[in-house]
């Protein structure tokens, strides 16, 4: 095969080549720094690429697997992370220029746990600041692989740009109100967001504490598997971490999906905030999940209406918590809707945070009571599909204060629970639209099985963007 051709490639796919010998990392490394070369100044992706440190990780997993050494299935396959983790002796921005040279002497856990399984890096993707807003980029702005106009999502742009771009095998994002599902489907991608406590944050720049979550942005269901794979797993670093064993996520593949009971959330999918041509393909997408045998069958979740306030009332609070210093020092250096934010959060009374937290509980318990009915929830990621990239606007009013009341990926975060996004077709002016599949907590091999049983049978996942 032609070096050129591997980066089009899926990870899973370039895994086995690599683990066979028929592809060296080496190869593999090369190819997909070629086209980040070449590339990236359409795309905005990266913030910064590691080179040479990537060079020599591919030359040590070429040698370990000639030695027989092959350490699993992420073994000389390279990757790239969100630049909100800490990576030693690598830049690390959080996407604010109040870090622009801010280098850690420490990795992240999952940073660490990728480099064990033998990932190859190859940077640091952009990201919006602090990775605490929707659209604020302080450095680029990443562009959309199927429409340069138009957003890659937030806040792990970066990764959603890099991976469907073919800048990567498969990447890294954070999602603390769906910051990997939001990229994921403006980019027709595969985004996982873990339960909470699965995988480690040590060396996060932290959000909300209680819900920012680590997970794949991968352009199968399958590299998805295999990324979560090598990152999940207790860490004594991080003393809210499970200590159950991590499942062989890619044997969860098979099996199909018959017998399985999913419902379809009507709040979500008759929401005034869902475009028509999205709702007609998510509901093509719910008919694909009925025909492959599972039990489909509408339920109502009636306090989901209130996730996108209460989610947004803790995504101030905490952040202008954790910035305090800062904001009292350095407001102008902050992008015009962290400002918003991080202002708004130190000026809301704290009785708005208590009740926020009760209406929380309550959410999850209303979420978790229809699980154990149902093996999955399913309902559109976000109402739109990427939108074109714009100045940032004023605020006006309530009515202007929030630019992402279309994004229903909230719910599962307050009920601290897994969620995926997977590309289910695309809209009228054809660009991506994603079906999110939430779960019980601990519950990622049944999203994997529905993901995959859908993706296998619509194969929207094969589909290249125009610009990559």
């Amino acid at each position: 095969m032609d070096k050129s051709e591997l980066p089009f490639l899926s990870a899973s796919e370039l895994s086995r080549l690599i683990a066979s010998r028929q592809v060296s990392p080496v190869e593999a490394t090369e190819a997909y720094l070629e086209r980040i070369d070449s590339l990236d100044f359409k795309f905005n992706a990266y913030l910064t690429v590691t080179r040479q440190m990537a060079m020599d990780a591919a030359r040590d997993a070429e040698r370990e697997i000639a030695a027989g050494q092959h350490r699993g299935p992420m073994h000389g396959v390279p990757v790239a992370v969100k630049d909100q983790f800490h990576s030693a002796g690598v830049r690390t921005t959080g996407g604010s220029r109040l870090l622009a040279d801010f280098v850690p002497d420490e990795d992240a856990t999952v940073i660490a746990n990728l480099k064990r399984a033998g990932a190859i890096l190859l940077g640091k993707t952009n990201l919006t600041e602090f990775a605490i807003t929707g659209f604020s980029h302080r450095f680029s702005t990443p562009r959309n692989p199927w429409d340069l106009n138009a957003y890659a999502g937030g806040s792990s742009s970066g990764s959603g740009a890099a991976t469907s771009a073919h800048l990567c095998a498969t990447s890294l994002g954070e999602d603390t109100g769906g910051s990997i599902r939001f990229p994921a489907t403006w980019c027709g991608l595969a985004g996982l967001r873990p339960t909470w406590g699965l995988v480690s944050r040590y060396g996060v720049m932290r959000g909300v504490w209680s819900m920012d979550t680590v997970g794949p942005i991968s352009r199968t269901v399958e590299d998805a598997a295999i990324t979560l794979g090598a990152i999940a797993g207790h860490d004594p670093k991080d003393a809210h971490t499970s200590t159950k064993p991590v499942p062989d996520y890619r044997a969860a593949l098979s099996g199909g999906i018959e017998g399985l009971r999913i419902g379809v959330v009507t709040e979500q999918m008759e929401s005034e905030l869902v475009e028509p041509d999205v709702r007609r393909v998510v509901e093509r997408a719910i008919g694909v999940l009925d025909e492959l045998g599972a039990t489909v069958e509408e339920v109502s979740l009636p306090l989901s209406a209130l996730a996108g306030a209460v989610s947004g009332t803790l995504l101030a609070v905490e952040p202008a918590n954790n910035h305090s210093a800062w904001i009292k020092e350095s407001l102008s250096e902050y992008g015009h809707d962290d400002r918003i934010l991080l202002l708004t959060g130190s000026v809301m009374p704290a009785h708005y945070y208590y009740k926020a937290q009760k209406l929380r509980e309550l959410i999850r318990r209303q979420v978790i009571e229809t699980l154990s009915r149902y093996d999955a929830l399913v309902f559109p990621t976000a109402g739109k599909s990427a939108q074109p990239i714009e100045d940032d606007p004023p605020v006006t009013g309530k009515d202007t204060a929030s630019r992402l009341p279309f994004l229903f990926t909230r719910l599962f975060n307050l009920a601290s629970c897994p969620a995926m996004s997977v590309p289910c077709g695309f809209d009228d002016r054809r660009m991506p639209v994603g079906l999110q599949i939430g779960g019980r907590p601990f519950s990622e091999e049944t999203l994997f099985r529905i993901g995959h049983a859908y993706e296998q049978a619509a194969g929207w996942h094969t589909m290249r963007p125009p610009a990559a």
